[in-house]
């Protein structure tokens, strides 16, 4: 069965990479909704649904009688960010290996935040990756996802891709915030050969809960940093 992409979905995309790229620059104006409904032969309520999206996203600011107003999301900004690791560093300069391709397992027996039934009830997709900045492995991430609404998930290939923007894109997943738990611990001998570690250096050891605009859908991240020479920081 084909997946038609919904008409608004269209215009949010374009529009969205037009901001992201720098077509549009920060505190300029987006076309207005006639010249949007002119130009791609759109309803005014199609067009106005793309653009509520990229308010919602932050994107973008609409002020009556001025129009919608372009707000860039700031691009260094830590890995703590919602809007994800690859808008924290810079898409050029990060990059993934995936040492556990996406499979659905039980949800572990000791899990750092508590679950709802509905997540109990359906499991979890779990991967594993390597992050390496400037080519140096910074963090290794162990992400839980909820085995709900994502189809065909565990057959996407992840591989220097952002799971932010894969669950944005293709499931209409987006961060909105979430809560987590930061403390310096000393790395066990997998941690210190993945991340390249001295002996005896610490690495920072972060549980993360993340909330999305699904209702009972969150992700769940641990990663394990190397802080030595990159300092977090940023909004969250």
């Amino acid at each position: 069965m084909v997946n038609k992409e919904p008409q608004y979905r269209k215009l949010y995309e374009m529009l969205r990479k037009h901001i992201l790229s720098g077509v549009y620059e920060e505190g300029s104006l987006l076309p207005s909704e006639n010249e949007l409904c002119t130009l791609h032969g759109m309803t005014r309520p199609t067009v106005r649904h793309a653009l509520d999206t990229l308010v919602k996203d932050g994107l973008i600011l609409k002020k009556q009688g001025k129009g919608s107003i372009v707000r860039k999301p700031p691009q260094n900004i830590g890995i703590l960010s919602i809007s994800g690791t690859a808008s924290a560093v810079g898409v050029r300069y990060l990059k993934t290996d995936i040492l556990q391709k996406p499979e659905i397992r039980k949800w572990p027996n000791k899990f750092a935040f508590e679950l709802s039934e509905l997540e109990k009830e359906s499991g979890c997709i779990y991967l594993e990756r390597l992050r390496y900045v400037a080519d140096q492995p910074v963090f290794y991430d162990i992400n839980h996802l909820p085995n709900i609404r994502l189809p065909r998930f565990t057959s996407r290939s992840l591989e220097n891709k952002s799971l932010f923007e894969v669950l944005r894109s293709n499931y209409q997943v987006n961060i909105l915030g979430g809560e987590q738990q930061l403390k310096a611990i000393v790395p066990g001998e997998k941690i210190k050969k993945l991340l390249q570690l001295k002996k005896g250096q610490p690495v920072l050891y972060i549980e993360r809960k993340l909330t999305t605009n699904k209702e009972g859908f969150n992700i769940y991240s641990t990663i394990f940093f190397n802080s030595e020479k990159h300092t977090i920081f940023g909004s969250f």
